[in-house]
């Protein structure tokens, strides 16, 4: 068998071994505990992100506060998020809840508003519209095609 002759290094440099080219990273590399704690802080990071964004929807949903309160709680809360987040919740945490609940039922109100507008607009099944004769028999007219 002839000796087969290595390649120039320019043109094609020797392979390494198999073993270095696929090393295995899981199972290896990181460990179920590694892997546990990387999705609890994911988990946390996530719920925080909620947090925040529940805090500057309240924040700017609020009358009681003028702009200049409004500014200096999204400066704390920006440049301090973790202190500025458990401030704004232990100093307003029920107050948000009260927000909400007021929110909800004048949302709520507004729509029976809405639904009974359009209920005394429309005639009721089986009744003529405003300003149309009735049928005999209790039917109401019938399109024309």
């Amino acid at each position: 068998m002839p000796h087969l002759a290595r390649h120039p290094v320019r043109v094609i440099p020797d392979h390494p071994p198999r073993i270095k080219t696929c090393p295995m990273l899981i199972a290896a590399d990181y460990p179920f505990m590694d892997v546990f704690w990387s999705i609890l802080i994911f988990f946390l990071w996530v719920a925080w992100l909620l947090i925040l964004f529940r805090i500057f929807a309240d924040l700017f949903r609020r009358h009681d506060i003028g702009g200049w309160g409004k500014a200096a709680w999204c400066v704390f809360v920006i440049f301090l998020p973790f202190l500025g987040v458990l401030v704004y919740l232990i100093a307003e945490g029920k107050n948000i809840a009260h927000r909400d609940m007021e929110q909800s039922a004048a949302a709520r109100a507004e729509f029976d508003d809405y639904i009974r507008s359009v209920a005394a607009s429309q005639p009721a099944a089986g009744q003529p519209a405003a300003g149309q004769p009735a049928q005999p028999g209790g039917q109401p007219p019938q399109p024309s095609a």
